[in-house]
């Protein structure tokens, strides 16, 4: 045994025989257990702050040494009695916001939760305007707080979900708070993986506090809020991306690396588009779950709802269920959605089509896929072409507005075209990039047409400017001819 390992056992030893002494000279409790005994004395004989050496009136104040009521319950000896509202926190936060304070009593717990607590949404004032919604008590316990850690504890992971709902599954009280706010969120939970495990004793899955946090608890429009939209993916990633920590449920951890480099990830998290995608809009808030195969165009149809529409009247339809493939997902990924281009229709080697169609196999799949692909090409060069005529006679000075303006249809043709891609029908995607190619040819001869009255005008400009010219000096010419006549004639 090394010097350090006895210095740690021996003030661990001086700590444990200083909190008997102090249990021991705890007159408040033993005068209680005596005289009134009750629920509060037995919960109090398994609280931490007992176990501690901290006797009843290092909450209520008063002389805890002495058995004379009138002496123990002196207001001069600092008695305050039962602390009600905010003066309950106040009195926890005696200790707990005191860093010296705990660390004599061997404590390492952050020293900060008074402060988070004030900060936070429980800390906004109640409906009687005095107080705040939530005391240090409403979730601890009063008498009988133990460790986190302690299976008994409201708080402990197992427990918490029902402590939390004791508010927030009350519609009567949540109404006066925040009608809008759902009370249902326990059966949901209670649906979800998180929610089976837990309720299996599972202590690891994620609860209401490894979301929420818990003194520093946000409102979700919050932006420091845990579940504010930007946080929720390092908030899910937290256990998620913790291979260690995940190993036991076999599942990926490289979810959020992912979706980092992903269309969605992308949009919410470099662009900080909060109307992007994050992990509970797909899989759901409290009865978050993983897209079932049948559910995943379903998820993704609540943004995407023509391409789902599209996809559930394809052929394709009944391919993938047959196959039992998850739609959406399986041409475009999951948590790495890449941007959608062309390079993903078609019969090339990066092309999806090409998966499960070839020249041999699916052949029918295989011509229309090299067939959509070849028209949605043709009308993105055919736009660009034309796009590029229009802005070179623009800059021209040529009046080019109407062509310009019809050059937006071609555009919203190509746009459809790529969502009528998932009806997986060459008739239908032919229909809308027909009309795309059509206006494309259209402006491109009107912008041709721009520049080559351009040129025109330009060759007329400059005959017009050299017949001018040409007028100028021969009148020059004559008019010196005349001059030098005068000249001649007055000598």
């Amino acid at each position: 045994m090394n010097r350090i390992t006895r210095m740690m056992m021996g003030i661990a030893l001086l700590v444990c025989v200083s909190a008997n002494a102090l249990r021991a000279q705890d007159k408040c409790l033993s005068c209680h257990e005596a005289t009134v005994g009750g629920q509060p004395v037995e919960m109090f004989k398994h609280d931490i702050h007992h176990a501690k050496g901290i006797s009843c009136a290092g909450c209520h104040g008063g002389d805890s040494k002495t058995e004379e009521m009138d002496q123990a319950m002196n207001a001069k000896a600092g008695y305050i009695g039962v602390p009600k509202g905010d003066e309950i926190s106040k009195a926890c936060a005696n200790c707990h916001a005191n860093a010296a304070k705990m660390k004599s009593f061997g404590s390492n717990l952050p020293t900060n939760q008074f402060q988070n607590l004030q900060e936070s949404v429980h800390g906004k004032l109640a409906t009687n305007g005095k107080e705040r919604i939530v005391q240090c008590t409403t979730c601890h316990n009063a008498h009988g707080i133990v460790a986190v850690r302690n299976a008994s504890s409201p708080v402990f992971p197992l427990n918490i979900v029902k402590t939390c709902t004791k508010c927030h599954a009350d519609a009567a009280f949540m109404r006066m708070y925040n009608p809008s706010l759902p009370v249902d969120q326990l059966d949901k939970y209670r649906t979800s993986v998180h929610g089976i495990r837990n309720a299996k004793g599972d202590a690891k899955v994620a609860q209401c506090a490894s979301c929420h946090g818990s003194h520093d608890i946000r409102n979700a429009k919050d932006t420091k809020s845990k579940v504010y939209a930007t946080n929720v993916p390092s908030t899910c990633a937290h256990c998620h991306s913790n291979a260690e920590y995940m190993k036991e449920y076999k599942i990926p951890t490289d979810q959020f690396d992912k979706f980092s480099k992903s269309v969605h990830g992308v949009a919410l998290l470099t662009k900080h588009d909060l109307g992007a995608p994050a992990c509970n809009s797909c899989h759901g808030n409290h009865a978050a779950t993983p897209p079932g195969i049948s559910s995943v165009s379903k998820v993704c149809g609540t943004c995407h709802a023509l391409n789902a529409d599209l996809f559930s009247a394809s052929p394709h339809k009944k391919a993938f269920d047959d196959r039992k493939l998850p739609e959406c997902e399986t041409c475009h990924s999951n948590h790495e959605i890449i941007v959608a281009t062309n390079k993903l229709l078609g019969v090339t080697s990066e092309a999806v089509c090409s998966r499960c169609h070839s020249e041999a196999q699916n052949a029918k799949g295989y011509a229309a896929a090299k067939a959509m692909r070849s028209l949605i090409d043709s009308l993105e060069n055919n736009e660009k072409k034309a796009s590029e005529l229009v802005n070179e006679a623009e800059q021209k000075g040529m009046e080019i507005s109407e062509a310009k303006y019809k050059l937006r249809d071609a555009h919203q043709a190509r746009l459809e075209s790529r969502t009528m891609v998932h009806a997986f029908n060459e008739g239908r995607f032919r229909e809308v990039a027909s009309k795309g190619l059509v206006v494309s040819a259209t402006v491109s001869a009107e912008a041709t047409d721009a520049l080559d009255e351009y040129v025109f005008r330009r060759i007329g400009l400059g005959l017009a400017t050299l017949a001018i010219t040409i007028l100028a000096i021969s009148l020059y010419v004559y008019i010196r001819r005349i001059e030098r006549r005068q000249a001649k004639g007055v000598q």
